[in-house]
């Protein structure tokens, strides 16, 4: 049996697409699944007659392989990549190369890697995004993890991966340590933020313009081939045209209750644990654990009742103000992403090349679209920048789209359609922008009840006082930092 050039470990969907997109690349793949007859009907199925190996055993996966072996495993995050880690680890030789290529968390793969190289084995931890079309036909792969492992496996991830219009491959090496996995969580939280806020968009015309179906299919669709071209807007063009096969849209069949698998929840986490204002992504994720609670929301809504208020005003004009607003608060969702990984890097020694994060999204992933672009070149432009928002495209943009978009909020609220994702992105710009914040008056209520101390706008950054404001308390003050 000849040897095959990498193996793929685990037969779900996107283990068996990123196999025939190897495949068809010109990579010979060896497979495996612990329920081996999924291996039997990929192989007989699928895979017949392609330049694909079938295994029934770790020890077959393993001896399938050329020097240095790669093993990309396509399974569920958590326990199971530690299991087969522990499976696999004795059968391999310094120099090779594990791979894990499903949604897990960075810490994990920062652990993993540590054991993996103690053995003196390399590990790469990567992001594959682009769902099951992607994972087929070209998807962003963002790896990180061994350096020394980029090099035996970039053929055939560039290879396999997505291409912008200019040919550049979507996938180029990320970082060191849990990198990789980190951009991945971030897109991740990216999408969350994206996915919502055009929910809110889709609610606003809805149930504020009383728009049909049809008529949002069609503004999508004007939409799409504007500012807002993207993966996301396209295909909720299509979701809003697709009917059954009895004529009824499909969309309207759906129950109102959101999931999610973890990803935006760790992006929210990890922005809290780095002391960074995720705000719009943070309400992506509340907002589908509030559409969770669909029963309690039934109860309340024959107890509590909102504005009877109705939209009378120029609704081509609404619909202009809500393509500004979703542009903009778009543009903030990048800018808090991008200001969490700067963060990241510097707490965890990574060298991100955000420029370069933007071409990997460009092309295969769930959030590409046309402005990656634009966030290429503003890093290209100022590789210190520290906001999007400060840069001169995103800067102007921003500032055209305002005063649609505080229109667009204000009508919500009038209306009582809640915007919590478009809203927030427009009060983290107006906090962002903010020269003197009410945070003085929160640093006294913290030094009245706890001795917290403060700074002062007359002296030095640095140095903390206290006020005895009961004239009880005493000169004691709590020790100050920052959590």
């Amino acid at each position: 049996m000849s040897e095959a050039d990498i193996a793929v470990v685990g037969l779900a969907v996107m283990g068996e697409n990123l196999i025939l997109n190897m495949e068809s690349k010109g990579f010979k793949v060896a497979c495996y699944n612990r329920t081996t007859s999924k291996v039997d009907d990929f192989t007989a199925g699928r895979a017949a007659g392609k330049n694909i190996i079938g295994t029934h055993s770790v020890e077959e996966l393993v001896k399938s392989l050329k020097r240095p072996r790669k093993l990309m495993m396509m399974i569920k995050a958590g326990g199971a990549v530690d299991a087969f880690i522990d499976q696999v680890l004795p059968l391999l030789e310094p120099g090779d190369i594990l791979i894990d290529g499903g949604n897990t968390h960075f810490p994990d793969t920062d652990r993993r890697l540590k054991r993996v190289e103690e053995a003196g084995l390399l590990y790469i931890g990567t992001g594959v995004s682009g769902g099951e079309e992607g994972a087929l036909k070209g998807p962003s792969i963002m790896p990180g993890g061994s350096p020394e492992a980029w090099e035996h496996v970039k053929p055939i991830f560039q290879g396999i991966s997505a291409k912008t219009d200019a040919g550049e491959a979507c996938c180029e090496w990320v970082g060191n340590g849990g990198a990789g996995h980190f951009v991945k969580m971030v897109h991740n939280g990216i999408e969350y933020g994206d996915m919502q806020m055009i929910c809110e968009t889709y609610q606003m015309m809805k149930q504020g313009l009383g728009f049909s179906n049809e008529e949002m299919h069609e503004v999508f669709s004007e939409w799409n081939a504007g500012v807002l071209d993207s993966y996301l807007i396209e295909i909720t063009r299509d979701i809003l045209g697709y009917k059954d096969e009895n004529g009824a849209f499909t969309l309207d069949q759906i129950l109102d209750s959101a999931g999610q698998k973890g990803t935006g929840k760790w992006t929210a986490i990890s922005a809290l644990d780095l002391g960074q204002p995720l705000t719009l992504i943070g309400e992506a994720v509340f907002a589908r654990c509030l559409s969770a609670i669909k029963d309690e929301r039934v109860e309340a809504s024959k107890l509590l009742s909102g504005p009877n208020a109705t939209f009378d005003g120029d609704k081509a004009k609404m619909i202009e103000d809500l393509k500004q607003a979703l542009y903009a608060s778009k543009i903030v969702s990048y800018a808090q992403g991008y200001q969490l990984m700067r963060a990241a890097a510097e707490e965890y020694g990574w060298s991100l090349n955000y420029g370069g994060i933007a071409m990997m999204w460009r092309g295969g992933c769930i959030i590409r679209s046309a402005f990656l672009g634009d966030i290429k070149k503003a890093f290209e432009k100022d590789s210190e920048l520290s906001n999007l928002l400060l840069d001169d495209f995103f800067k102007s943009a921003v500032q055209d789209a305002q005063d649609a978009w505080r229109r667009v909020v204000s009508s919500a609220v009038t209306m009582g359609i809640p915007m919590p994702a478009i809203g927030a992105a427009l009060a983290y710009f107006d906090g962002y922008r903010s020269e003197r914040l009410p945070a003085n008056l929160l640093q006294a209520q913290r030094d009245y009840f706890g001795a917290h101390t403060y700074e002062r706008v007359d002296k030095p950054r640095g140095e903390f006082f206290h006020t005895n404001w009961t004239g009880r308390g005493g000169n004691t003050s709590a020790s100050t930092y920052d959590v």
